[in-house]
Parts: structure tokens; sequence; C-alpha cells
């Protein structure tokens, strides 16, 4: 035995016999007992840190194993040791195992759809959150090279090997899709007229026929890797879409303000046409605008206003102020929204959908009123008698507040 300082042989002499110390062999041959029983009903030495064994289940095998790393990092454990836990697979870097068992599950995975590693988050195969995996494994390639957290050269290159594309420039969603196109194409032995695929083609969970007409009408967007991937499996860009595309994201877009308008307007041609405001909800209305063509002359357009949507649509235009104060003052003075002199409790700005209804039947006041929108004829003659005209007004009062009613 050797010690540091000068040890007291008396003392010496105390502690052999009460066999106090334990020297560092017996310590090694104990863990490395453990070890290979471990390794017997296991088959490797993926350890817990906390796990503990043995008889009376307190041996701390897996601390024993991270000193042991600790020791090999530092140069400090002999070969010959390293050899003993090399034989009963001794994982030195629990990332690298950790990556490798994670690879293995990366191959099934891949092997049940078509080599693709787009896996969507959520993932799992084998009780393995191989979704997970491969997220974060994604998150890290981001990172530049040099950097904590970056992914390292071999990792990349080993999950390549699986997968080129396992990490695209371009939304993980497309290429999760195009593997799904890709399967339709090999289902079908290479040959598939995608011009004629209609667009409410499903294929294993995804809308194929809609995706594949996106790519064809958006062209000029890709990136130059995704079109020679969809040239592989015959999808080529389509000259009429794309075209349809432009001329539709050119289209000036239509503000809330004038959406409202526009709104008021179906409502009033409904009206008018209907003699009363309850609009089903799959009403569209027809209305003509007028717009200038490419040679810079007027073209009345026809377009359809979904105007039972918008009317039942939670998520309102803007709000009463900023509305205007006329379209107020009409509300007020009509008492829309107010029935009885009582208001509901619910009709509150927080609420969007009683805000939806408050500026729609200020509309519908300014239509009866004959405002702006025009008059729909339920404005009484001006020549009736004061008492006539009186009854009339207490009607049209009283149909106002009916209508706030729906």
């Amino acid at each position: 035995m050797r010690f540091q300082t000068p040890v007291d042989e008396n003392v010496l002499a105390l502690f052999i016999a009460s066999r106090v110390l334990v020297g560092e062999t017996q310590l090694w041959r104990e863990g490395i007992g453990h070890a290979r029983r471990w390794f017997e009903e296991t088959g490797g030495l993926d350890v817990p840190y906390s796990a503990l064994v043995g008889e009376n289940g307190n041996y701390p095998l897996g601390k024993w194993l991270s000193d042991r790393r600790s020791e090999n990092a530092n140069g400090e454990l002999a070969s010959y040791r390293v050899g003993m836990l090399d034989a009963l697979g001794m994982i030195w870097s629990v990332s690298d195992a950790r990556f490798e068992a994670g690879l293995d599950w990366a191959r099934v995975w891949a092997k049940g759809h078509g080599g693709s590693l787009a896996a969507p988050a959520r993932a799992s195969v084998g009780g393995y959150a191989i979704g997970t995996w491969l997220s974060e494994l994604r998150a890290s390639a981001q990172v530049s090279a040099g950097e904590q957290g970056a992914l390292s050269p071999e990792r990349r290159r080993a999950l390549e090997e699986i997968d080129p594309w396992w990490c695209p420039a371009w939304p993980i969603v497309w290429q999760r899709t195009y593997a799904v196109a890709r399967s339709w194409w090999l289902e079908l032995d290479d040959v598939v007229d995608w011009t004629t695929l209609p667009l409410d083609t499903v294929y294993e969970g995804e809308q194929l026929g809609r995706w594949v007409q996106a790519q064809r009408a958006g062209w000029p967007g890709l990136e130059e890797d995704q079109r020679d991937l969809l040239s592989v499996i015959g999808i080529e860009e389509d000259q009429e879409l794309v075209a349809a595309k432009a001329a539709a994201e050119a289209k000036p877009t239509v503000s809330r303000g004038d959406r409202f308008q526009q709104g008021l307007a179906a409502l009033a041609a409904f009206v008018e046409r209907e003699r009363h405001p309850r609009v089903p909800r799959p009403h569209k209305e027809p209305l003509e605008t007028v717009e200038a063509d490419p040679g810079g002359e007027d073209t009345v357009v026809v377009s359809h206003f979904a105007l039972g949507t918008w009317l039942n649509n939670p998520e309102g235009p803007p709000g009463e102020a900023d509305a205007g104060p006329a379209r107020a003052a009409r509300r007020a003075r009509r008492g829309v929204g107010v029935a009885g002199g009582v208001r509901d409790s619910r009709d509150t700005p927080a609420n969007p959908v009683h805000r939806r209804r408050r500026q729609v039947r200020a509309g519908w006041a300014s239509i009866v009123d004959g405002g702006p929108t025009g008059n729909t004829g339920s404005t009484p003659p001006t020549d009736e008698p004061d008492d006539s005209r009186r009854t009339h007004e207490m009607r049209r009062s009283e149909s106002v507040q009916a209508s706030a009613q729906w």
C-alpha cells in the first residue's frame, strides 16, 4: 500500500485489522462484475446514471461507469481496463450512442416511407419519437459550423446517406408531400399524367391533387432543386396556371373598410330583391364592379360576394369607431341593438360576433333609411298624411328592431 503522508504503524495496524481499507483493484472488480451482469441481461452498457444494481439494489453502476468515462477522457484509465469495458459494449460518449440509436430508427422510418426522412414532428416508429429527433437535428443543422450546438459533418453525412433531402432549404412540409407524390408515381410504374390529376385526389393523407396544381402554377417561385425534383417525376410548369396566378396576385387587395362597403351593397341588393334581410349562410350575392383591363379600358366584372358567410363571420370589419360618426348616429337614432332600452350584456366590443351584428344592423338601418346605399323602397311617399306617416314610422322602427333579433 502507498500513502501520500507518513502513517503511524499502530493506526495502520488498526485499520488493517478492522478491514476498513478496500483496495482499488477490489473496487474495480466489483464494478466490472456488475457491468458484466448488466451486459449479460441487456446486451449492452446503456446504463442510466441513476441506476442502482446488486443484491441489495444499492450499487451505483451508472455513476461508476460515468467515472470511468471521465478517467478515460483524462487519460487516467489503464488500456487493459478500456479493453475490458469495450468488450462489454461500453458507451464512451452518451451523445454518440443516442445518435446511433436514432439513426437506426431513421433507417426504419425511411424504409417505410419511400426513403424519405421528412417525418412530421409528432411521428414515432417502434415507440421512438423519430419526428422530434429529426426536428432537433434540423435545428442543429441551421447553426453555423464551429458554433455551439452545430451539427457535426459526420452526423450530417450519416443522415444524407439515408435521405439526401432530410434537411432541405424549403419547408419540410413541401418535402413530405413531394415524397408522397413520388410514391404515387412509383406505384403507377413511373407513368402519371399530372395534368389530368383531379384536384380532390388524396393519397396517404395528403391533398396531392391541389399540391400538384400549386407547384405547376407556382413554378417560378420554386428553388432550382425543387424544380429538378419535380421534373424527375414528370411534374412540369403550366404556363396558363402561372399567368392566372400572376394576374390574381397583381389585383389590388381590398381593405377591410372597402369590404364592409361591399357587404352593405350586397345586403342592399339582396333586400331589394327578396324584401327581407334573412340571408342564408351559403348565399353569394352577385356584384358588378368596374375594373381597368390591360388596355386601360373600363370593364364591368361580375363577382360573387359571400354575403351569408360575411354576415355570420365572427371576425368582423373595423369597429364602429372606424365606421364613421354618421353611421353610429343613425344606429343610435334607430335604436338598433337596443331592445326596449335594455342593452344585451353580451353586446360588447369584446364580443366579435355581436360587434359584427351591430355593424350590419347599423348598415341595415341605413338601407331601410334610404341612406348612402340607396332607397330600397321602404321609405313612404312624402305626400302621405301625417298620421299615416307616423304609423309607417312606427312599423318601420318595429321592423328594424325585429331585424336586430336575427
